[in-house]
């Protein structure tokens, strides 16, 4: 299989994590959407990331859709995410809070990076951050000790710790250091998870 999209990406990289985590081998083409287009679409014809492309030549385009396929690949035991029940809910709850997240930092990191800068609309950039903000706020009330949901190592981890990673990366003034002190605390004790030490994001 071949994973397409920088680790830079959250999106990319929960995928990359994942798999690492469920010990599925993978190869990596780190494909920049903003350079390398083109080559992109010639796999996703939206031109987004990521991709996954299977031995058969089958095209998984995003991340739901690829760990969706992972965790079939893993099967039940092992997947990230819970099959049925509350657990299921909730693991998805807090991955749409963290993609919610992601989505929002990427806004307004293209608003101010990618445009002239009078045309840059900052009311708008702050008002994604104010979204990404509420969703690290929410994010931090429901941490726990050690794992979000249940007693081992789900998709809400995986997806949150690429979301904390991705803002220090990017626009680390949302996380000042003692903001959100349980966060902080879940993502430096991952930080020595090889699945994450191997995919660090590079700007």
């Amino acid at each position: 299989m071949i994973l397409i999209g920088r680790y830079l990406s959250p999106f990319t990289r929960r995928c990359a994590a994942s798999m690492k985590v469920l010990g599925i081998r993978y190869e990596h083409k780190p494909l920049s959407t903003i350079t390398q287009g083109d080559e992109i679409r010639k796999i996703n014809p939206v031109g987004r990331v990521p991709a996954l492309v299977l031995d058969d030549g089958e095209v998984i385009v995003d991340s739901t859709a690829i760990l969706d396929y992972v965790d079939e690949k893993a099967g039940p035991k092992k997947a990230l995410t819970p099959t049925k029940g509350k657990a299921r809910r909730d693991v998805l709850r807090l991955c749409h809070i963290a993609t919610g997240a992601m989505d929002k930092t990427v806004q307004a990191a293209y608003e101010r990076n990618r445009k002239a800068k009078d045309k840059v609309d900052e009311n708008w950039a702050r008002q994604m951050e104010t979204q990404a903000d509420s969703a690290l706020r929410a994010l931090e009330a429901f941490a726990k000790a050690r794992w979000f949901v249940g007693t081992r190592m789900t998709q809400a981890d995986v997806t949150v710790k690429c979301l904390l990673d991705f803002i220090r990366a990017i626009n680390p003034k949302l996380m000042p250091k003692g903001k959100y002190p349980k966060l902080e605390a879940f993502s430096a004790r991952l930080d020595k998870n090889k699945a994450f030490a191997e995919t660090k994001p590079e700007v």
